[in-house]
């Protein structure tokens, strides 16, 4: 039986993470930014804020994304490192 390394349950997280079109979309905004996403997302996402929340607490939990609560605003942004290191491990996982 094959070892379930460290490796593949990082890969596991992000892609339980990014198992909603939601938080696909909201990774590839905020991947377009140079800079954090400051405004309100539910403007952008035609969901209920409550949901809004829950799809980005998830991302956060993932380390995939970012904020900071500066009122009234919160900002957004990708932890970039993770997000690369998520890219070059689902590649590697999906390449076998």
């Amino acid at each position: 039986m094959a070892e379930i390394t460290e490796e593949l349950k990082l890969a596991a997280r992000f892609a339980k993470a990014m198992s909603h079109p939601v938080r696909i979309y909201i990774l590839q905004l905020l991947s377009k930014q140079s800079c954090c996403y400051s405004g309100d997302l539910s403007e952008v996402l035609p969901i209920a804020k409550s949901t809004l929340s829950q799809h980005l607490k998830e991302l956060k939990e993932a380390g995939l994304i970012q904020g900071e609560i500066e009122q009234p605003r919160i900002k957004y942004c990708l932890n970039r490192e993770n997000w690369e290191t998520a890219q070059k491990l689902l590649k590697k996982i999906l390449q076998v």
